[in-house]
């Protein structure tokens, strides 16, 4: 006997109350084991593979790529529940077999309890069917309930069968491309559409396209959204001569970028660390000779056996946790409900990471009980992570302190914004070689600009001022760094 059960998007933690779906990894009729991601969504911290706790066969997806979906909207509809062994996705991901008490997941999202699902089922009321039509299985008409005798194996033929059935509603022809057929000598195609989304439809509408002129590119002719932008193009680059003219033609709209995922989120939190924060800046230049040299007879010790190599960054982010530990008052946050000022026992440091999805700041935890190996490894890691797109949104959040190597962009000095609601961030530009009095000679030396931005709440420029002066000392002089070991 099988039963259809909806799976909702659940709570991805952190606070987060929405998420973008990126791509599907299932379709219409795949067969799904317990657990297995579904679906890949961006949400403000990361991209994530979302699983499903329940294994059986999709019968519905709700929302297309692009679609942004709050938590708690349903995701897909999974049939569970067979007696007859299924061969293809199954054999390889799991059973799916077994009555739905079991095909509930013992690790699943927050949300999802260990227990098997409620009793409660959805179920759609059969409406009249005439002899020469049936209704579609899509995301709009999700599968109802099937047969009680019916098999996991069955309602994956049917969903796959009817997945891409057209829609015998068809949109209404409308003037410009009736105009445009007719101009263009094109024959008006009758019949349903093949579409499935709501969302294809309406913007076809939006554009006065009529869907009977397109040709969908999906699985058994189904339209696409990709189509529908085709075919909107293509109508809009159509000769002039082509299409009667109705008037003047329309002025190019600006392109409209929504701010959301990724680029949502920082915009976001830029913007409240200028609301809410007084900050200054102050800034340096220091010779970073020695500690290039540093770096070099570091990794040239112990030859290959040694381990990986430490990281420019990893000897900065090593100088930063000396240098709050002399000056505790910033790596601090404000509470300004209660009027505080509140000291953090550890140093949780942060790094500024560009992605292809853009700006994240991972964060190295307990970066005051680290050397620079451990610190250098650790960054190394959350880089990598951070480029597959596979960070975590608890490998994002709680920093104390932000370092930011804008240096690799090519770039000498910036005025670095806050990491709301931390109290200071470090800017290092490139470090090149530059004419420098060294010694009471002119001498050509690495320089680098060291910028610090800071909460003015927190401290006076006099404390901002001699924690950039400490960091400036240790890279002329790395040797100060042994009286912090």
């Amino acid at each position: 006997m099988a039963k259809v059960l909806e799976f909702k998007l659940p709570d991805l933690g952190e606070g987060l109350t929405e998420a973008e779906i990126v791509r599907w990894l299932v379709e219409v009729g795949d067969v799904v084991a317990v657990d297995q991601p579904v679906v890949e969504v961006e949400t403000a911290k990361a991209m994530v593979e979302v699983p499903c706790p329940y294994g059986g066969v999709v019968t519905a997806r709700y929302g297309e790529e692009g679609l942004e979906l709050p938590v708690g909207a349903p995701l897909l509809t999974v049939a569970v529940g067979s007696a007859e062994p299924v061969t293809g996705h199954a054999a390889s991901g799991g059973s799916a077999g077994g009555g739905a008490e079991d095909e509930s997941s013992g690790n699943v999202l927050v949300g999802y309890g260990t227990g098997a699902p409620a009793a409660r089922r959805r179920r759609v009321r059969p409406a009249p069917v005439s002899a020469t039509t049936a209704a579609p299985v899509s995301a709009a008409n999700p599968v109802s309930d099937p047969d009680p005798g019916a098999t996991v194996a069955s309602v994956a033929t049917a969903a796959r069968a009817t997945s891409a059935v057209p829609d015998s509603a068809a949109a209404p022809v409308s003037a410009k491309t009736s105009a445009r057929a007719s101009a263009l000598g094109v024959e008006e195609p009758q019949g349903p559409v093949a579409v499935i989304s709501p969302l294809v439809r309406k913007l076809a509408r939006q554009h006065g396209l009529d869907l009977r002129h397109v040709v969908g590119t999906g699985r058994d002719g189904l339209i696409l959204r990709t189509d529908v932008e085709y075919a909107i193009k293509a109508a809009d680059e159509a000769p002039a001569d082509a299409v009667p003219q109705a008037g003047p033609e329309p002025v190019p709209s600006a392109e409209r970028i929504p701010l959301r995922g990724v680029r949502g989120a920082v915009a976001e939190k830029l913007s409240r660390s200028r609301r809410e924060i007084p900050d200054a800046t102050c800034w340096v230049d220091a010779d970073a000779t020695e500690l290039m040299a540093a770096r070099s007879a570091m990794n040239a010790a112990g030859g290959p056996a040694a381990g990986p190599k430490v990281s420019v960054l990893a000897l900065l982010a090593r100088i930063c946790t000396a240098a709050l530990a002399r000056f505790p008052e910033l790596n601090s946050t404000v509470d300004a409900d209660a009027r505080e000022i509140v000291r953090l026992p550890g140093v949780h440091l942060g790094f500024a990471a560009q992605t292809e999805r853009g700006l994240v700041v991972p964060v190295v935890r307990d970066a005051h009980t680290r050397n620079a190996e451990s610190i250098g490894a650790e960054i190394a890691r959350l880089t990598e992570a951070a480029r597959d797109g596979k960070l975590t949104p608890a490998q994002l959040t709680g920093g104390t302190f932000t370092l930011n190597n804008y240096g690799v962009f090519g770039v000498d000095g910036s005025t670095p914004i806050i990491n709301h609601p931390e109290a200071a961030m470090l800017g290092v530009g490139r470090i090149m070689p530059k004419p420098w009095v060294h010694e009471g000679e002119l001498a050509v030396r690495h320089v680098v600009q060291l910028s610090l931005t800071f909460d003015h709440r927190v401290c006076d420029g006099g404390t901002a001022g001699g924690f950039l002066r400490f960091v400036a000392d240790c890279v002329e002089q790395p040797v100060m760094l042994l009286r912090t070991l």
